[in-house]
């Protein structure tokens, strides 16, 4: 390379040099830096990713999951050999929880007028009551007019009540010379007047009494004390809880006339239903069917009855089962998950510490199991618990 030239107190250096000088310096700066990383090797500052066991859970390449037996045992891995079965095809069914008509009834007032609390106040929400229990009083409320009329026809009818009285009392000390058939009429007109006032008095004065149609527990209480109420309007819904019923709607109205057996998922949960009938008129060109709960369900001690865990319109899913049979596997619910793909799948175990993820197809057996029609061979043995946790596998 041709040497710089010197001009002046100061030598200048040729544009190759400065650029030799300055990756010098870059070299010089990252032989520091690897001296300074390996001076420092034994302390750990957090920065890098720790490790991953070479034994923990882990997916494969062919998409199958490595699961130790210490992780299955963590994490309650169950699994089950599966054997083919002749299945009744099931369907599920959107419905809704409805009041016995038996067992329960709407209280609404009969006249219009001002609400006044019962013996024991006004019923809340959730209290006990019994049949025929005064729950409240409706206080008739009439208009300025109409009350002036019922006072001024209460003032005559009193007035001629006196003069019917005198008049029976004269005809009684005539006994001797006046026919008895007289002195009964006059009798029987002041018992008439009486009875009339009576009535009327209580129409300005009475309360009307607004009693439970059924034992049970109100489940609505639209009103306070001193609330005014029309006539025929609601005021409180008493319903027993152990006789409650459901109502689904079905599209196909040949499902009517087959079904076998029903059942209601609450929760994780299988209550058994009782096909009461349907409908024979469509309801938004649905046909409704109506479940009530199982007797032995509804027998159950209180802690255990599932039907208190139900309120009136609320929505619930229905499993029916016809008389029709197809070929399957019946599995819990819980065995079915999703895969990246959104397909339905289920785990089976291939090896001690390995499980295979396999395509399936399934159908709804009742509210806690399915029924998977393809996909699956009798033998092999499916997670019937804890499929979803080694679906998070990565």
């Amino acid at each position: 390379m041709k040497q710089p030239h010197l001009h002046g107190p100061y030598p200048t250096l040729h544009p190759a040099w400065r650029a030799a000088r300055r990756r010098l310096a870059v070299g010089l700066g990252a032989l520091a830096l690897a001296t300074a990383v390996l001076a420092d090797a034994g302390h750990d500052h957090g920065d890098a990713a720790p490790a991953a066991a070479a034994d923990g859970p882990k997916r494969l390449g062919d998409g199958s999951v490595f699961l130790p037996k210490p992780a299955q045992r963590q994490l309650d891995v169950r699994t089950l050999p599966v054997r083919a079965a002749q299945l009744p095809r099931a369907f599920e069914l959107a419905g809704k929880v409805v009041m016995d008509p038996n067992a329960g009834g709407r209280v609404q007032a009969a006249v219009a007028g001002r609400l006044e609390p019962g013996p024991r106040g006004l019923p809340e929400v959730g209290q006990a009551v019994r049949k025929g229990e005064i729950l409240a009083w409706v206080v008739p409320v009439a208009g300025a007019l109409e009350r002036s009329a019922q006072q001024a026809q209460l003032a005559e009818l009193r007035s001629a009540k006196g003069l019917a009285d005198k008049r029976a009392a004269r005809l009684r000390e005539l006994s001797d010379t006046v026919p008895r058939k007289d002195i009964d009429a006059a009798e029987a007109e002041a018992a008439s007047l009486a009875e009339r006032i009576a009535a009327l008095s209580a129409g300005l004065s009475g309360r009307d009494a607004l009693r439970s149609p059924a034992s049970g527990v109100v489940a609505s209480s639209l009103v306070l004390a001193g609330q005014v109420v029309e006539a025929r309007e609601l005021v409180f819904e008493v319903v027993d809880p152990a006789r409650l019923r459901i109502e689904a709607l079905a599209y196909d109205a040949a499902l009517a006339a087959d079904v076998e057996s029903a059942s209601l998922a609450l929760g994780a949960q299988r209550v058994p239903l009782r096909f009461v009938g349907a409908s024979r008129s469509l309801r938004e060109q649905a046909l409704p069917l109506l479940f009530a709960l199982d007797a032995q369900a509804a027998a159950a001690p209180a802690g255990a009855l599932p039907a208190l865990a139900l309120a009136l319109g609320q929505p619930v899913r229905v499993v029916v089962q016809s008389r029709s049979r197809i070929e399957g596997f019946a599995l819990p619910s819980a065995a079915l998950v999703k895969s990246p793909a959104n397909q339905a799948i289920v785990w089976v175990k291939r090896a001690p510490e390995q499980f295979e993820p396999r395509v399936v197809g399934a159908e709804p057996l009742d509210a806690t199991q399915a029924a998977v029609t393809r996909g699956l061979a009798s033998g092999e043995r499916v997670v019937t618990q804890g499929a979803s946790l080694i679906n998070q596998v990565r």
